[in-house]
């Protein structure tokens, strides 16, 4: 084998504490500012809901994500049908029209969680095709008037200036250049912890060449492997920034719009090709279904085998399931079966 390219998230770090959380932040927030829902002291989702969307596959995107829940839990709130979006022109004329208009209903948390049955809803998402394109088909479009999910978060995009408030933490002046608004506690960024030692990648580094490919911001996947000492590890890290390049330069020559993002193999190919092997043998490995289905897809232009990572997971046969379902050769719940794993594969080529 001569390739060996990881996921970030969910592999080499821990984010279980961040970007899981952090979707359940940026929901309560949203439903508390927006629309008046109280916090209460637990959380609107769980992590293992959170899972389930992951396994219905196009949320490798965590803003998707997050939007895909809020549309969800915005049709069973008891808020009325609302299919246009208001666009407004600032954050406070957003704010003030959002309360005015749901002033009159009285929303109730506890309903909202008596109503909630998100693995129904989810294996109807994953029937649809999944993401949020699969939410939609599910729902309609008749909720998409009470969702500030879409453009940039300087502009009305909510969802994403929330949730990039309550990751970064005090680095998101740093990062945007704007004051927070939403979220003023510790990033949630701190909370990641390196999930494959430095001292197995130091091995493997040694036999293969080796590369990330990450649904992450470009930023923050460099804050991780500053954080973590990752840099010196990998030749190359494609991330989120260059599939979105990808995504307009296409559409200047097209005039299409076009997703580069996984599942499409995009991001695993650019890796790939940087390596400069005529003939590469490959291995990804990855988390979710969109890894597995986005190493699959590279898999018509070259050899690649898909490894699915579950550490901590080992009593998760519905995670596993989906995972070979998408296309996973190896599903390991661990670092040591990992290096096995990986060894065994370089022997056999």
């Amino acid at each position: 084998m001569d390739v060996l390219i990881f996921d970030m998230d969910g592999v080499l770090v821990d984010v279980s504490g961040s970007y899981r959380k952090t979707i359940q932040k940026t929901v309560s927030l949203y439903l508390a500012f927006c629309f008046g829902f109280p916090e209460g002291k637990g959380t609107q989702v769980t992590e293992e809901e959170i899972s389930l969307f992951k396994a219905a596959g196009g949320f490798n995107n965590d803003w998707d994500l997050t939007s895909g829940l809020l549309l969800y839990l915005i049709s069973i709130s008891g808020l009325p049908k609302r299919q246009t979006l208001k666009h407004c022109s600032s954050i406070d004329e957003t704010l003030s029209f959002l309360k005015r208009e749901t002033k009159a209903h009285r929303l109730s948390r506890k309903n909202l969680l008596e109503r909630k049955d998100i693995p129904a809803f989810t294996n109807k998402v994953r029937s649809a095709g999944g993401g949020v394109s699969g939410v939609r088909k599910v729902l309609g479009s008749s909720w998409d008037g009470w969702l500030y999910g879409s453009g940039d978060l300087k502009g009305e995009n909510l969802v994403k200036r929330i949730f990039q408030e309550v990751y970064l933490g005090r680095r998101f002046r740093r990062c945007y250049g704007l004051e927070r608004r939403f979220y003023r506690g510790k990033g949630f960024y701190l909370y990641e912890k390196l999930l494959i030692p430095r001292r197995m990648l130091a091995t493997l580094r040694k036999r293969f060449w080796m590369g990330i490919a990450s649904g992450r911001p470009r930023y923050e996947a460099e804050l991780a492997l500053r954080r973590f000492h990752l840099t010196s590890y990998f030749q190359r890290v494609v991330t989120l920034d260059e599939c979105l390049e990808e995504e307009e330069r296409l559409f200047h020559l097209t005039g299409r719009r076009f997703r580069r993002t996984k599942p499409h193999p995009y991001p695993l190919l650019r890796v790939i090709e940087a390596s400069k092997f005529p003939e590469p043998r490959c291995a990804y490995v990855g988390d979710v279904v969109d890894d597995m289905k986005a190493a699959t897809r590279a898999g018509a232009k070259l050899p690649i085998v898909a490894i699915g990572f579950l550490p901590g997971k080992h009593d998760d046969p519905r995670m596993k399931q989906a995972l070979f379902q998408a296309g996973a050769q190896r599903v390991v719940t661990g670092p040591a079966e990992l290096l096995e794993t990986i060894m065994s594969l370089d022997l056999q080529t």
